[in-house]
């Protein structure tokens, strides 16, 4: 059994990522993580304080991790604005699909204990800030800003809960929501 000092804070946050991706939020323990990492569980506490504290670095690492393929799709994407904005959108759902649980745990909880700093949410929005103002001018930018996290949210959070079930090609459903939206700028 490796010595508690051998495991620090990433990885406790990374293979409890990877636990609740597996198994769900819920079924998340302390114990079961110790285990998976070889220690005893009271060795968790030294680096994540709670179970409050590891879900809390769970969504910051979450969030993290989606805002680095929101900016990686932003570099990726060549064409005009719309044609970036797509990109970004079909990323965030792309992200959200791959990754259900923590996305969920990240993005939809109301203790505001367990969300990450208010500085990495605010990163989310800034690969679609530019474009979308581009798109709909500086005075109606944050409305359509909202706009565009509440389509890609909402449509991820419909089609992760099974209520999307009239059939049809969910991809091209999304594709076609992203374009109405955004050629009614």
């Amino acid at each position: 059994m490796p010595y508690p000092s051998q495991v620090n804070r990433e990885t406790i946050v990374a293979q409890a990522w990877q636990l609740i991706e597996a198994e769900g939020a819920d079924n998340l323990s302390l114990s079961k993580l110790a285990e998976q990492l070889g220690i005893k569980a009271p060795s968790l506490y030294r680096h994540v304080g709670s179970k409050a504290g590891l879900l809390q670095a769970i969504n910051l690492y979450t969030s993290q991790a989606l805002v680095a393929r929101l900016n990686e799709s932003a570099v990726l994407a060549i064409g005009d604005p719309n044609t970036q904005i797509a990109a970004i959108m079909h990323s965030y759902r792309e992200f959200a699909l791959t990754h259900p649980h923590t996305y969920v745990l990240a993005f939809t909880n109301h203790d505001d204990t367990l969300r990450p700093d208010e500085d990495v949410l605010e990163q989310l929005a800034l690969p679609l800030q530019q474009l979308i103002t581009a798109v709909s001018g500086p005075e109606k930018s944050l409305a359509a800003l909202r706009g565009a996290m509440a389509l890609a949210h909402g449509f991820v959070m419909l089609e992760l809960q099974g209520q999307l079930r009239r059939g049809g090609d969910l991809a091209a459903d999304f594709s076609t929501a992203v374009h109405a939206y955004l050629n009614g700028w």
